[in-house]
């Protein structure tokens, strides 16, 4: 496995995606959205380095989980050690969303270590928060702007599928 740079994890989140959920922050994010819910995260200097492998055994330590969430910062900044752990927690039956402040279009347009993790994810939350589009009746986002996508039926398709939650 890899090492990523975090700025900590949620055990048991039910806010990050559907079912008990592992939510990792991670470190670093270009984005700068107004209002942000995490700004700590934003500094790339900031956070910790942890082992994905040791983060795999913390999850699978916790039979009641659904899946994995990446949140930020920006995941897509790690996107190689990222798409390794993915596809391992896949192995063990786990789904996986992500939150971005890239848009899928943005994505799918990246290098080819950011559409690896695209391709290893279940879900994705994509587009930067707008403070000015705010709306707390929206699951699992926090503004009207930001889409969940069924990133394994878009890719099949060749078209952005909403996930129905």
């Amino acid at each position: 496995m890899a090492s990523i740079k975090i700025a900590g994890t949620v055990n048991d989140s039910v806010v990050d995606g559907e079912g008990y959920r592992f939510t990792i922050f991670t470190q670093g994010c270009p984005h700068d959205c107004i209002g942000c819910h995490n700004p700590q995260t934003h500094d790339f200097d900031g956070g910790r380095v942890e082992d994905t492998e040791d983060i795999l055994k913390v999850v699978l330590d916790n039979p009641l989980l659904q899946g994995v969430t990446f949140s930020g910062g920006e995941p897509f900044c790690q996107p190689g050690p990222l798409a390794d752990l993915a596809r391992r927690l896949h192995e063990h039956h786990l789904d996986v969303w992500c939150y971005t402040g890239y848009t899928m279009d943005q994505l799918l347009q990246g290098t080819p270590q950011q559409l690896e993790l695209l391709k290893e994810l279940d879900v994705l939350v994509d587009g930067p928060y707008q403070e000015w589009k705010r709306d707390i009746s929206l699951s699992f986002r926090g503004s009207s702007n930001q889409r969940i996508i069924d990133v394994q039926e878009s890719l099949r398709k060749n078209q952005i599928i909403l996930y129905d939650v």
